[in-house]
């Protein structure tokens, strides 16, 4: 079995579960040591990094890390020695208008989303240069893309992350590494989950009518993004063949930002 990312090691924040965790396994499919971060205490990750270990025989680790604090970005970092590949996927988001939206509420949005991105980035991009490769893959959304209303520090910063991923892109188009953003559109995730959980039991709706009320003006293809084909383009950016794509921000939507 092929396994091109043999020796490399990528952290992917906010990766204990969701997209961030199948972005772990496919990475992980290939090769690629692991290391998960996350809210978690470190027991509570111990069987997910242990079931991530087992199924692809790769090195798992894992970090907590409160990415509001830039120590503790930091500290991870450093607890995370030389990596080759590095995936900004931890999020955050507030819902509320604009003028409703409590200054705290904003801090984080900017603060998880967008400055610990900075800030792994900053940090991991010196060992990237000296080994001449690297691959960086920025999480953004559709929302990158679009605007939506009452969730403006979510619009914002994953706006701003596409900048910031052109940005790198060009200060390092020559030394072997890419930067690139993936802007998915609405999937599984357990957030989702819940809101479909909670349509179905506060309206009384079948699985399939709170499915399609999520969907609701949302991606043309009808169906919710699978968080196995986000995780597979990221496979793919890591790879050599993707060596000359940088600074693109790749919609993963079902047609949503071509409408």
């Amino acid at each position: 079995m092929s396994r091109p990312l043999q020796g490399r090691l990528a952290l992917i924040t906010g990766s204990t579960g969701g997209l961030g965790l199948a972005v772990a396994h496919r990475l992980a499919a290939d090769g690629c040591g692991i290391l998960l971060h996350g809210l978690l205490e470190p027991g509570a990750a111990a069987a997910i990094c242990g079931a991530l270990a087992a199924e692809h025989g790769v090195s798992v680790t894992y970090h907590r890390a409160d990415l509001r604090h830039p120590e503790a970005t930091a500290a991870m970092l450093q607890a995370a020695g030389a990596i080759d590949i590095l995936v900004n996927n931890a999020a955050t988001r507030h819902f509320a208008s604009v003028d409703a939206m409590p200054r705290a509420d904003w801090d984080d949005d900017i603060a998880v989303n967008l400055s610990a991105a900075f800030d792994t980035i900053r940090l991991a991009l010196p060992a990237m240069r000296q080994r001449g490769w690297g691959r960086i893959v920025n999480m953004s959304s559709i929302y990158g893309l679009i605007g939506t209303v009452d969730r403006v520090g979510y619009v914002v910063t994953k706006t701003a992350l596409i900048g910031l991923t052109r940005a790198v892109a060009l200060e390092t188009a020559r030394q072997g590494i890419t930067c690139n953003a993936l802007c998915p559109g609405t999937s599984l995730t357990p957030g989702i989950e819940a809101r479909i959980h909670d349509a179905m039991t506060a309206r009384g709706l079948d699985r399939a009518a709170a499915e399609a009320g999520v969907l609701t003006g949302k991606q043309p293809s009808g169906r919710f993004v699978q968080l196995g084909a986000v995780a597979g383009l990221v496979g793919f950016l890591c790879s050599d063949a993707a060596g000359d794509i940088t600074g693109a921000a790749l919609p993963v939507d079902g047609g949503w930002s071509a409408s």
